[in-house]
């Protein structure tokens, strides 16, 4: 499971940048891997470049994923989460945002993160309510409406930061 990185908010993030899975890079690294913001992979690139276009300040995000260890095949080549991964992963999403106490807003990247937040809100006892802002997964592979899709994180992110105020 990926660390924390230490340059990142940390338990004083505002907004918590809920994406999917660790990604190959991330993996390949093993226990040294961090979910960051400056990561080079090609989706953390994404998400920085709307970033850099919004007014959300990095340093009150958290980049984290809703199941955050690897997925992988029989063949150890990554998988697509699967509902057992999400429900799984459950109490380590529900540990996370217990230990958030100025969260104000969640960004979810694709669909199986925005299940798994969705799947935190109606099946945790007592679920930390913010306002949730959904974006397509800023994946290379999600080709489809691409510019649409960066639209749409950028403008999330400048929502988010209306929230941070």
């Amino acid at each position: 499971m990926p660390w924390f990185d230490p340059a990142g908010a940390g338990t004083k993030a505002q907004v918590l940048l809920l994406m999917e899975s660790p990604g190959p890079q991330t993996v390949a690294v093993g226990d040294l891997g961090f979910s960051s913001l400056d990561n080079e992979d090609p989706t953390t690139q994404k998400v920085r470049r709307a970033m850099t276009l919004s007014r959300l300040d990095p340093a009150h995000c958290l980049r984290w994923n809703v199941i955050p260890w690897a997925l992988l095949g029989p063949d150890g080549r990554r998988r697509s989460p699967r509902v057992d991964d999400l429900e799984d992963a459950r109490p380590a999403l529900t540990t996370l945002v217990s230990g958030l106490p100025f969260l104000k807003v969640v960004v979810t990247f694709g669909g199986a993160a925005l299940e798994g937040w969705m799947r935190y809100l109606t099946l945790t006892d007592t679920p930390v309510l913010v306002p949730t802002l959904a974006v397509p997964h800023p994946s290379p592979a999600n080709g489809h409406r691409r510019h649409e899709a960066f639209l749409r994180t950028t403008f999330a992110l400048d929502r988010a930061a209306d929230l941070c105020r």
